[in-house]
């Protein structure tokens, strides 16, 4: 019974190209455009029980503002079902990037971030 979460980031953070490292195959996968800076800290979410008993699954559409020193300041939830969306911003909360710098200064930064809690094929037939 193995369980797949995966995390998708988009528009800043967590590009392996960008950061020259290697994609790799298994629960967490990226996909993101080469940007100026990185994801320094990484949670990755738990499955909520009630969530995975039910056989809920499906992606939580965030969208986050990143402070000057690569704290996730706000989230805001886009969409997602509701059983998942704790899980979600929760996770995403403990995350830490690099600063990003314009002309010297560090900035906020506005991102989107994709969180995909997929169930086991096994786990689906439930």
């Amino acid at each position: 019974m193995r369980l797949l979460i995966v995390v998708l980031s988009s528009a800043l953070l967590v590009c392996p190209i960008a950061f020259g490292q290697k994609k790799v195959d298994g629960p967490v996968s990226t996909s993101c455009p080469p940007v100026r800076t990185k994801l320094i800290k990484l949670v990755r979410p738990k499955y909520p029980k009630e969530a995975k008993l039910a056989g809920v699954q499906g992606t939580v559409f965030l969208r986050c503002i990143i402070g000057i020193d690569g704290s996730v300041e706000k989230i805001e939830v886009i969409s997602g079902h509701q059983a998942l969306v704790p899980a979600a911003t929760n996770t995403v909360s403990q995350w830490m990037y690099k600063p990003l710098f314009l002309n010297g200064k560090p900035v906020q930064m506005d991102t989107t971030v994709d969180v995909v809690f997929q169930l086991a094929k096994e786990q689906q037939s439930k």
